[in-house]
């Protein structure tokens, strides 16, 4: 029994306890400032602990950011480059490849792909890095493109996006990241990014992902102009379309960074902020197996304490991550796997390294380039 007694939360914990889904009001309460953050916490820990247990998941993964060249100028991002500007970059398919190797000779289960929208790069530059990629590295899962990058290779090609996801399956596609989804609403949206992919083309990009049997993470983006009934509002919307599919295995609240960025005068989220956030999705979210504490956003000490308010994934070791450094992260660039795993265990829960499609992998002895994936990770869900 949980001693919440704080008298907002009665009808609330009722509800918790009993297993029954919160709505939107509920949740708009939940963000009350009266309502003391740890009482909030103790409820979503209650259903962390109700699916994943005691369990804290990571796995070994890496980053490849092709290119920052982008054809958008959304004001939150401090990654994107011009064409002519001399921080621009292309890897090319050397580069991609020796990337992959090094992702390989580390013991990596995971490549997580996504980059800027080269307005002089056609579908086939992509779809044919995740070919070369998967060709030479075949046991890497490639997690790739976004739905606001999937929206633009639509856009180029004039073909239905189940035709652009049925050639990057063929091409090797694993999964898709959960990134682009920003804030659904569109007064927020269209402030911040007005003319990327919206909250409709956004859901129905990972609708036909998931009737095609890709699965895929989500995301939401806080702490810049929204409210708290916008992000309430983009809990639910995901929540409607996973009533649908059953096909998003995470969500990841990220928190906004805005040094670099056209919000630069904004202040940072508080920890306050991003934990009671990490709360609020685990309890809105009740049909999302995993909620992660993306480290290298929060900071190691708050994805810890996010560890007993409603998260139960710390995301990977992240070798190479550009987007968030860019705008401002201190967190370090790579954690080794002794790093992650003490994290995890310094807050009484204990780690399991899993791969992109939650499966416990099995390491052989001491060499962490020999691996093989086991059984999938039970939920209560």
């Amino acid at each position: 029994m949980i001693s919440t007694i704080h008298p907002k939360l009665k009808g609330i914990r009722e509800k918790v306890e009993a297993g029954e889904r919160l709505n939107a009001e509920e949740g708009l309460l939940l963000y009350d400032p009266e309502i003391p953050l740890n009482e909030v916490g103790q409820l979503a820990n209650l259903v962390r602990e109700r699916i994943n247990g005691n369990y804290a998941y990571y796995n070994i993964n890496t980053h490849l950011n092709p290119t920052n060249i982008c054809v958008y100028r959304c004001n939150f991002c401090a990654f994107r480059s011009d064409l002519r500007s001399s921080k621009g970059y292309v890897m090319s398919d050397d580069d991609i490849l020796r990337r992959g190797q090094e992702a390989v000779d580390n013991g990596c289960t995971e490549m997580h792909i996504v980059g800027g929208l080269h307005h002089q790069k056609k579908f086939d530059w992509y779809c044919n890095m995740v070919q070369i990629l998967h060709d030479a590295y075949p046991n890497l899962h490639l997690k790739a493109w976004t739905g606001v990058e999937l929206n633009w290779f639509e856009f180029m090609e004039k073909r239905p996006i189940e035709d652009i996801l049925k050639d990057l399956l063929d091409a090797g596609l694993g999964s898709l990241p959960g990134g682009g989804a920003e804030i659904f609403h569109p007064e927020v949206r269209d402030e911040l990014c007005e003319h990327k992919a919206d909250a409709n083309n956004w859901l129905q990009i990972h609708r036909s992902a998931h009737q095609l049997g890709i699965r895929s993470n989500c995301t939401m983006l806080y702490g810049h102009i929204e409210k708290p009934y916008h992000r309430i509002d983009h809990l639910l919307r995901l929540r409607e379309l996973q009533d649908e599919t059953q096909g998003f295995q995470t969500f990841i609240p990220l928190a906004f960074h805005p040094e670099n960025t056209g919000l630069s005068h904004m202040p940072k989220p508080t920890a306050f902020d991003d934990l009671r956030t990490m709360a609020i999705s685990r309890l809105m979210l009740d049909n999302i197996p995993h909620i992660k504490a993306y480290w290298i956003m929060l900071g190691i000490g708050t994805a810890q304490n996010a560890l007993a308010y409603g998260s139960d994934d710390l995301d990977g070791t992240v070798r190479h991550e550009l987007i968030y450094h860019d705008a401002g992260a201190t967190t370090p660039e790579v954690l080794s796997v002794d790093d992650i795993r003490r994290i995890i265990s310094e807050t009484g829960r204990e780690p399991i390294e899993r791969d992109t499609l939650y499966r416990r992998v099995q390491r052989a002895g001491t060499t962490s380039k020999e691996w093989e994936v086991g059984d999938p990770v039970e939920v209560a869900i």
